[in-house]
């Protein structure tokens, strides 16, 4: 099934890179800025996928509904700014398989639903990127992940047809963009997946429980 593959793309958080210490602590702060007792990481890890809206629902129980939320959101999201890279940390296996897939002269890049505010200073501060040949934010393009643009507009950027692509994520979102797209996908069951335990729901092609698992996969072993 992996014969034809000429590019491998994948989420960021959760899946290359464990962001959660610096999300979590981002939203953490804003409790004991309050006088609130601060939450342990462990709380925060399982949300970290969803963004703002995951980490505030951990630290103040409110949603994008409440009134609040967006002053929170504002607030998380300069308190994120200020330590992108403080405690984050790419995920053990994954440096070497982006070097045995950049040995075997395939192609790699990133598809995330994080907003390039973010991504763009993240991905440059980290060095397993440079390697990198196309990063998608989650505000690239007029819709982001489960919508397939980003991961079409990927794959344009590496000149690739989609079908010649695989796409790896901890998120359902990033299998149902994936299968729209017409790539093969992977389920990476070692990320946050939020509430879920169980990742067969989302029909990926192969799911995989650690990064080195994708070299398997890939024939790369």
């Amino acid at each position: 099934m992996f014969n034809n593959i000429n590019a491998v793309l994948f989420d960021l958080d959760g899946t290359l890179i464990d962001s959660a210490p610096d999300l979590g602590a981002a939203a953490d702060k804003m409790r004991t800025d309050r006088g609130l007792e601060s939450l342990p990481l462990s709380l925060y890890r399982p949300m970290a996928g969803a963004g703002a809206r995951g980490m505030i629902a951990v630290a103040f129980g409110l949603t994008p509904q409440d009134a609040e939320f967006d002053r929170l959101k504002e607030e998380f999201f300069a308190n994120y700014e200020a330590r992108l890279v403080e405690h984050t940390y790419v995920f053990d296996g994954v440096a070497e398989l982006i070097a045995r897939i950049c040995h075997a002269g395939l192609k790699w890049g990133v598809v995330t639903n994080k907003s390039a505010r973010f991504t763009v200073p993240l991905t440059r501060a980290m060095p397993l990127f440079r390697t990198a040949k196309t990063i998608i934010s989650g505000d690239t393009m007029p819709h982001a992940k489960p919508h397939p643009a980003p991961l079409l507009e990927a794959a344009r950027q590496l000149g690739m047809a989609p079908e010649r692509c695989i796409y790896v994520g901890d998120d359902e979102r990033d299998i149902l963009a994936g299968r729209a797209a017409g790539m093969l996908t992977v389920a990476a069951a070692y990320g946050y997946l939020g509430a879920v335990n169980d990742t067969a729901g989302w029909k990926a092609n192969f799911t995989i429980a650690t990064p080195s698992a994708l070299l398997n996969l890939l024939k790369m072993a």
